[in-house]
């Protein structure tokens, strides 16, 4: 087995601190465009499949970014 990884499992880390506002930014742009009102703060009242729209969408957008970074596209 691998000894080198830790468990994230119950975690929500950023990985690289420095992009943890460029997410922030992400998530509340999609939740706009998806026509979800998400507040400042506390969100534990949005229904977990509003909250899984956003978490989807921003995955998908995050995988687009690299693909687009790996071919040496622009966006």
């Amino acid at each position: 087995m691998y000894q080198n990884q830790q468990s994230t499992t119950g975690t929500n880390r950023t990985m690289v601190p420095e992009a943890k506002q460029a997410l922030n930014n992400m998530k509340f742009e999609i939740a706009n465009e998806l026509g979800i009102n998400l507040k400042q703060g506390y969100n534990g009242d949005l229904p977990s499949r509003q909250a899984g729209y956003i978490g989807g969408y921003m995955v998908k957008r995050l995988i687009e970014n690299a693909e687009r970074a790996m071919s040496g596209g622009q966006q």
